[in-house]
């Protein structure tokens, strides 16, 4: 193996190690909030729901008051959204206050490992072309001093 595919292939898994890390480090937070916010919504229930509810119901979100604590232990008033499985007939077949939630956040953090692969690998062949470039120049520089 010569001396410029040994320096390449280093350099090219260097370049996608620091990028992955880079990358993954500011896309996969903004992916978690962006679940973690859109949970509450219709088109999350539904999806979810289409999964973890029983065939023939319907997957409704449902409110309800509550309340929770902040960092002092001191209660406020809050909303809780759950998922409830409803029937033909209206009634309440099942219902589920955290999976769906947990399932959708899953979905946005598979999107953002997605999104933060294809922008490495986009990013890491130049990168490591310039990496490349810039070793064997520096090596040149040595081999032949002026």
């Amino acid at each position: 193996m010569s001396s410029n595919v040994k320096t390449s292939a280093i350099s090219g898994c260097v370049i996608w190690l620091v990028l992955i890390s880079f990358i993954g480090s500011c896309i996969l937070p903004i992916f978690f909030v962006v679940g973690t916010i859109s949970s509450f919504s219709e088109f999350a229930i539904r999806t979810t729901g289409g999964w973890l509810c029983p065939e023939g119901t319907t997957p409704q979100s449902h409110t309800y008051a509550t309340t929770s604590r902040d960092e002092n232990g001191f209660e406020h008033p809050a909303t809780g959204y759950e998922l409830q499985c409803v029937d033909a007939s209206g009634e309440v077949v099942k219902t589920d206050p955290i999976l769906y939630s947990f399932i959708w956040i899953g979905i946005w953090a598979g999107i953002g490992v997605i999104v933060s692969a294809v922008l490495t690998f986009i990013l890491a062949i130049p990168g490591g072309m310039l990496v490349t470039r810039v070793l064997n120049s520096m090596r040149v520089t040595r081999s032949n001093p002026v």
